[in-house]
């Protein structure tokens, strides 16, 4: 009886996280076709019913959730990127959602683990997923990220420091610096979010 109880709760959960996945994606606009394509691709892999999130580093299941977090001096306009030792890539901080945990969850807990702030949310898009992508990882253990990416705010100086283990280093750069930096030193997606941001900010 317990155990079927346990089930059927388990069940809820998960439907409701679901339920919660489906409108956090809906409430993304897209910047161009292909946010529109992996959005509606998304929207697709929650309803089907697939397992959502990471339970063995660092691929199984093949594809799950991330939360991204990109950092923005609202004042300077600047956004801090961090050098990933495993992906040998400048991206935005974040991490993998955890079972039953709401993304913006993952984004306030992976904020203190990283860079040591608390989270707060920007005037672009509060504690809503702004951006959306979809991305095969490189070098061992190949996965698929299913990342929403969130825009916090914080002073420049009030980042000190960071995760040492995950991160080789941090950098503050203009949103047009970050426009002209290599694209395949970046996250893939990192130019087409920079220009989203770009046109959403006001002013």
């Amino acid at each position: 009886m317990n155990s079927v109880n346990a089930t059927g709760a388990s069940d809820e959960r998960d439907q409701l996280l679901r339920a919660r996945l489906t409108s956090l994606l809906e409430g993304v606009r897209p910047w161009d076709e292909q946010e529109r394509a992996h959005l509606a691709e998304a929207v697709e892999w929650v309803a089907g019913g697939a397992p959502l999130h990471r339970v063995r580093k660092p691929d199984v299941p093949p594809v799950h959730l991330v939360s991204y977090f990109v950092v923005l001096d609202e004042k300077r306009g600047e956004l801090l990127l961090v050098a990933h030792r495993k992906a040998g890539l400048w991206l935005p901080s974040g991490g993998h959602v955890e079972p039953m945990e709401d993304p913006w969850d993952t984004v306030v807990r992976e904020c203190r683990e990283e860079v040591f702030i608390d989270a707060v949310p920007s005037v672009v898009a509060g504690r809503q997923p702004f951006f959306l992508t979809i991305t095969q990882t490189r070098g061992q253990g190949r996965h698929t990220d299913v990342s929403l990416w969130y825009v916090l705010g914080a002073d420049v100086g009030s980042v000190v420091a960071f995760d040492e283990d995950e991160f080789s280093a941090i950098k503050w750069l203009s949103l047009s610096r970050v426009l002209a930096e290599p694209g395949d030193t970046l996250d893939p997606h990192m130019h087409r979010f920079t220009r989203k941001l770009m046109a959403a900010r006001p002013g």
